[in-house]
């Protein structure tokens, strides 16, 4: 009895408390900026929010790929649109992106962070690539200097972990005006470490111990912005496929020079 009554508590508990009580209207006229917006996820998201009858800033790093969601956007009923394409390797950048949303929208209701700039596939942490991948942490790419050889490449952490610190710490007095939200696009290999990627779980735990304690001290100062940390699983994505063969074919070939030797 008293398990089928604990049972049942337990039932009622998990229906409440996972109930959907989203309402679409609250969107109408919210003001968003979206980074990540061109493709995949981002582009999706920026569909999403256009059908609703929100106000959009979308930033990406490729213009060409931009310029065909805002229009896109604006098909699906955006009430405004607008893009800045933006390399967030670069530590000026979400700066200039924050700015130029808050005087295209005169502020903001929702900061969705979807941007990525993946380690690549199969890179170890014991590996040359990886510790220097991992290092970056210490050395972000914008300080690179000019003669330095180093190539400023996208999977700096400076993409994946310090642009979401920056974008955050510059729109949140923004939202905490207006009781808004935040919306951090995450990874599963941010809470279960899997093999050969190394430098992406790296980047993708911190972010998840950041925004994690960021919504504990918001709700000790009782401040009103909510902060949702999705966590996504494996995606169908062309990169990921073409990094999972990639990986396949060098392990094929240190096996054959291994069987030549």
């Amino acid at each position: 009895m008293k398990v089928l009554l604990l049972t049942g508590l337990g039932a009622l508990f998990f229906t409440y408390y996972w109930a959907d009580n989203f309402d679409p209207a609250s969107l109408q006229g919210a003001r968003v900026l979206l980074t990540g917006a061109s493709a995949g996820i981002g582009e999706e998201l920026a569909y999403h929010y256009a059908r609703l009858g929100s106000h959009l800033v979308l930033t990406a790093h490729t213009e060409a790929f931009l310029q065909k969601v805002v229009g896109n956007c604006r098909k699906l009923g955006a009430p405004k649109v607008f893009f800045i394409a933006a390399d967030m390797a670069s530590r000026e950048v979400p700066e200039l992106v924050v700015q130029f949303a808050l005087d295209k929208l005169g502020g903001l209701d929702y900061l969705v962070l979807n941007h990525l700039g993946a380690a690549p596939a199969g890179t170890r942490a014991h590996s040359a690539p990886g510790t220097r991948w991992l290092m970056q942490v210490l050395r972000p790419c914008s300080n690179l200097p000019p003669t330095s050889g180093r190539v400023r490449h996208p999977s700096c952490p400076q993409v994946n972990l310090l642009s979401y610190v920056q974008l955050t710490s510059l729109a949140l007095p923004s939202l905490t005006d207006s009781k808004g939200s935040l919306v951090v696009v995450s990874s599963l290999l941010g809470r279960v470490p899997a093999s050969f990627s190394s430098p992406y779980s790296a980047a993708k735990f911190a972010l998840d111990s950041f925004f994690g304690a960021l919504q504990r001290e918001l709700r000790v100062q009782d401040v009103n912005v909510a902060i949702t940390r999705c966590v996504l699983g494996l995606q169908d994505r062309a990169s990921a496929k073409e990094g999972v063969r990639a990986w396949f074919v060098r392990q094929e070939l240190n096996v054959t020079a291994t069987a030549a030797a």
